[in-house]
């Protein structure tokens, strides 16, 4: 059976400003990634659209889907490639009315296979499980297993993010369960960006590879 590579998606940290635009350049020249998520907090959407700007430009420049965190005022305002929305920041009908049909919509689903289902039926372009490890980006109470990632891979098409604490010495395990991308932060930002997306991008092919192998055996 044919399985498409995991990916890396990326997650801002809380503050973008500065010198952030040219860590981010950095991160995304280093190596395959699929998607960086705009994740600030405690901003009108005027103050938001103003430091996410030259982000989505680098973003569109290197073919790398620009996601919005929580709000679809915003991601509407943007004219983002997608949203991401927890449990409580909206539903995925509305965001799809708002923001039209082309836009990918993602859902947080804890480790709820009910969530995940709900958001499928619903509509959502991806479902995100976590929190997997410990978290220093956000406090954490659901902590999946890996069998959350293979049971929904193995009867959904809709792919699936893994969240919450993962690093390049954690993730492979992630892959090879079935994980559609990879969801990296702190891991990233916290040090040298460029050599963490090389250290991510040569694990994850490495968790392809098991999962090739694991289903052929």
């Amino acid at each position: 059976m044919a399985y498409p590579p995991c990916q890396l998606y990326l997650i801002s940290p809380l503050d973008v400003s500065g010198s952030f635009p040219d860590r981010l350049v950095r991160a995304l020249d280093a190596g395959d990634v699929a998607a960086f998520q705009f994740r600030v907090k405690g901003m009108d959407d005027h103050a938001a659209a103003a430091l996410a700007e030259p982000l989505q430009r680098i973003c569109s420049d290197r073919d790398v889907a620009f996601i919005v965190n929580d709000s679809i005022g915003l991601a509407k305002r943007l004219g983002a490639d997608g949203v991401h929305l927890g449990q409580e920041d909206g539903d995925v009908a509305d965001a799809r009315e708002r923001l039209g049909k082309d836009v990918q919509i993602g859902v947080t689903c804890h480790d709820s296979r009910h969530l995940a289902m709900a958001a499928g039926e619903a509509g959502a372009d991806y479902v995100a499980f976590g929190a997997f490890f410990p978290s220093t980006t956000k406090e954490t109470e659901h902590r999946p297993e890996t069998d959350l990632l293979e049971w929904w891979a193995s009867i959904f098409e809709i792919p699936c993010v893994a969240i919450g604490g993962i690093t390049p010495d954690n993730c492979r395990g992630l892959v090879k369960a079935g994980a559609d991308f990879i969801a990296a932060s702190s891991a990233v930002w916290g040090g040298d960006e460029a050599a963490a997306v090389v250290a991510f991008n040569a694990v994850i092919r490495a968790g392809h590879k098991d999962r090739i192998g694991t289903n052929e055996g």
